[in-house]
């Protein structure tokens, strides 16, 4: 890896620049003027207290360099709207519910739907819980993002491409802005209490053990005052709306980009349970070939162009933070600051509930309560209508949360209470104040205060020690379990919440290292009746493969870290070969599929062709078989993804009398039939010659930019990149989870960091595609391939090394 990656430079840098990235950054300290070979760009900037300088190296990384706090928060926003306007100003239309206002009617209905779940609670209370500079680095970060703004408005900088097509301006912010939006953040059960209902409604509650295996092991029930068949399919449109992103289409497909669709949200609901994750890792530095820690982090998310993350240097007197955070925050989230360093994966915290109300007959703005009948808040709020008059919307509140869906027929509404409704839990924001933390206790005083989402953090730092801790806001629920929706007149109601001290941690490991990749990590001896964390966990495929690894190798490289992190070992295809061993078959296409697994090395590998029989297998033919057989009622409820089978497998290995009389013989009937049938689809796919079938060949990564459809054909393949060839899926380290109708890559770790702690700039990352959001910068793409191919790029720290790999040097003063 490292040969390869010594070309990767030799090709995206000069000469110079490349002999000083890859011997030692005491050559840019020898050298006159190490900017010298950097374009040079010089601007004013309206607000900037000082002089200051933004260094963009060779792979598109800015680094800012500035003489205070203040221009530093500034910098970071005005390069924000620099390199990712569109983006961001979408972020914000998106999160506040304005988007009719730009795009017009068709989107009314959305903004309703985003307003809903708006934090509305009390301002001084929600930058308080957020750490004593947060307020400073937002108002700092938003007049950066508005100097530019009003630049490009004044017609004094471009206007990017994005709103050309789209028809739109970027618009000005407020420090508000940046909390009040929560609905951009993960989300949690409240999609899988439903499901569960329906799945109780069709079969049984039962049956629901086919669709998500409860952890630790747990036997919930039906609430009492709750009917499960008086849940509508259809009841989370308006939390559908709310949280998924903004869809653009041409007139004629618009109606059906907008539509919630309750079956296909409430899969793909399903679904991000072990797609939508994270591995992150720490290693001692006993551990290590380097004798310092290192850590790792790859967070899984949708794919997107531009990415979700953006990689960032911040530097400023006291201050020298490096890593990625989300462009529309201030600070970093997964990083370093050159003293500790920090990475994040989901810890499964059920932060949601569904309640489900009886209405008074004679006033539907009244909700059962205790005895008696308790008034909804009414808010009324004007939305302005691209073409249209202005619109008032009618936003209803009980005392949970938002009211989002009414069922007049049956005189019942539905609300849900989330912690996002909580001061302190805008997704992400809490990274400013752990950022800064020179220490353990200081790391531990910061987690104290985060709300949101709830994390796996691991950390190390140049003395040696590392942890690792669960944080998030965690409700306390004394007497349900949260899995299913909830009479909402008062016999269900959450006690507060979890203190840090009540959440797992470790620190300084016996075995020298820690790893998380969102599966139930829980202590045996954890008091789960007492504190209901949760219950639905990502499986545990990645966190086996990767502790599997790191526990057979006692000096970890970086490069060992990295091939890691691109790992496509299945751990659920190794159980799954294992109970084909025995089976044999005179069926030609069954004959193909055991010739080809049986002996499989168990790797998604991009240039395997049992990897692509497995895939397809397990997306498409073996989960639907199994629950015809098993669960037929519950069948089309539960239609399995290939990134959530682990119930299945659990069931495979150990069938009981739902199978029949004799469950071992019906079990390896099923695995015959669905088998053969995947190679009939693969040979469909790939050809009847199986030579030449590649994983590759069907899982493919492609970012489509999400304004194409509204683009000339020439703008939009400008504004796509791929498709690339892709090993991984959804349940190997080498997170790649797939579209089961096409397998078409679509989420996944777009970012990857892997940092030696201590010794920084030898630290290596990448993003994709790229770390610029315009379509006709070089950063927009270039990053793709090598991604693509596990490969990373240099995270660079010191000002030697940054200044040496230095492309771009933008010069800025004040106007």
């Amino acid at each position: 890896m490292n040969t390869d990656l010594n070309r990767v430079i030799q090709k995206l840098c000069g000469a110079v620049i490349c002999a000083a990235l890859l011997t030692s950054t005491a050559i840019a300290r020898d050298k006159p003027n190490p900017l010298g070979s950097a374009r040079q760009l010089k601007t004013d900037v309206a607000g900037l207290d000082a002089p200051a300088q933004i260094l963009v190296d060779v792979w598109g990384i800015p680094h800012i360099y500035a003489g205070n706090e203040h221009d530093l928060f500034f910098l970071q926003g005005f390069n924000a709207a620099r390199d990712r306007l569109w983006q961001i100003d979408l972020w914000r239309k998106r999160g506040l519910g304005l988007l009719a206002k730009d795009f017009g009617p068709a989107y009314a209905e959305q903004d309703k739907a985003l307003r809903l779940f708006l934090y509305r609670g009390d301002m001084n209370a929600e930058w308080a819980a957020y750490g004593p500079k947060a307020k400073t680095y937002a108002d700092a970060f938003v007049a950066g993002v508005n100097a530019y703004v009003a630049d490009v408005r004044a017609g004094k900088r471009p206007l990017p491409i994005e709103f050309r097509i789209a028809g739109t301006m970027p618009d000005p912010w407020t420090a508000d802005d940046v909390v009040r939006i929560r609905s951009h953040g993960l989300t949690r059960n409240v999609a899988s209490e439903v499901k569960r209902s329906l799945v109780a409604c069709a079969a049984g509650l039962d049956a629901d053990r086919f669709r998500v295996k409860l952890e630790p092991a747990w036997t919930t029930k039906v609430p009492d005052g709750l009917d499960p068949c008086g849940v509508p399919k259809a009841v989370l449109a308006a939390y559908d709306l709310a949280t998924r992103p903004v869809a653009f289409a041409a007139p004629k497909d618009k109606q059906a980009a907008l539509t919630h669709d309750p079956d296909k949200y409430l899969t793909e609901a399903d679904q991000q349970r072990d797609t939508i994750g994270s591995n992150n890792w720490v290693i001692a530095a006993s551990r290590t070939a380097t004798g310092r820690p290192i850590l790792a982090n790859d967070p899984h998310r949708e794919h997107s162009v531009p990415s979700l993350r953006y990689i960032v240097g911040l530097n400023a007197p006291g201050l020298s933070v490096i890593g990625a955070g989300e462009p529309a925050l201030p600070g970093i989230s997964i990083g370093h600051n050159g003293t500790i360093a920090f990475g994040l994966t989901i810890f499964n915290v059920d932060q949601e509930d569904l309640y489900v109300y009886e209405l008074n007959p004679q006033n539907p703005n009244q909700y059962r309560y205790g005895n008696g009948w308790e008034d909804m808040r009414v808010v009324h709020e004007t939305e302005q209508v691209k073409g249209e008059a202005d619109r008032d919307f009618e936003l209803k509140f009980t005392r949970h949360g938002p009211v989002i869906y009414v069922d007049d027929a049956n005189k019942r509404a539905f609300a849900v209470r989330s912690i996002w409704f909580e001061p302190g839990t805008s997704a992400y924001f809490g990274s400013s104040d752990y950022m800064t933390a020179k220490d353990w206790n200081g790391f531990l005083a910061a987690m104290r205060r985060w709300g949101a989402p709830s994390e796996n953090q691991v950390y190390a730092d140049t003395r040696g020690n590392i942890g690792w801790v669960a944080a998030g806001k965690t409700p306390r629920r004394a007497n349900f379990d949260g899995l299913m929706p909830v009479p909402g007149d008062g016999r269900y109601e959450w006690q507060g919440f979890l203190s840090l001290d009540e959440l797992p941690k470790a620190y300084q490991p016996k075995q020298g290292f820690l790893a998380t990749a969102n599966q139930m990590n829980l202590p045996a001896d954890y008091p789960v009746a007492e504190r209901k964390v949760g219950f639905e966990w990502s499986d545990s495929a990645r966190w086996q493969r990767i502790t599997e690894v790191l526990a057979a190798n006692s000096k970890v490289t970086l490069a060992d870290a990295m091939d890691l992190q691109n790992d496509d070992t299945a751990m659920l295809g190794r159980r799954l070969v294992k109970l084909l061993q025995p089976l044999t078959s005179d069926d030609p296409n069954v004959k193909k599929g055991l010739e080809l697994l049986k002996p499989w090395d168990a790797r998604d590998a991009a240039d395997s062709a049992a990897a692509a029989v497995f895939e397809v297998w397990i997306a498409n033919h073996l989960g639907p078989r199994l629950l015809k057989t098993t669960a037929p009622k519950a069948a089309d409820l539960i239609a399995p993804e290939a990134s959530s089978i682990s119930a299945l497998v659990a069931y495979l290995e150990s069938p009981d009398a739902s199978f029949g009389a004799d469950p071992a013989a019906a079990r390896d009937q099923i695995l015959r039939d669905s088998l053969g049938a995947a190679v009939a689809d693969v040979t469909g796919k790939l050809g009847p010659d199986a030579s030449t079938w590649r994983w590759g060949r069907l899982h493919v990564a492609k970012f489509d930019h999400a304004l194409m459809p509204l683009a000339d054909k020439a703008t939009a393949a400008q504004l796509s990149v791929g498709p690339l060839a892709y090993g991984g899926a959804a349940n190997v380290p080498r997170a790649a989870t797939y579209r089961r109708a096409d397998y078409q890559l679509f989420a996944g770790a777009s970012f990857r960091m892997v940092l030696d702690v201590g010794n920084w700039d030898a630290s290596r990352t990448i993003n994709t595609p790229g770390q610029s959001g315009d379509p006709f910068s070089a950063h927009y793409r270039d990053l793709a391939p090598l991604w693509a191919t596990g490969q990373y790029v240099p995270l660079l720290y010191s000002r030697p090394a940054v200044e040496a790999a230095t492309a771009e040097a933008i010069i800025l003063t004040p106007r």
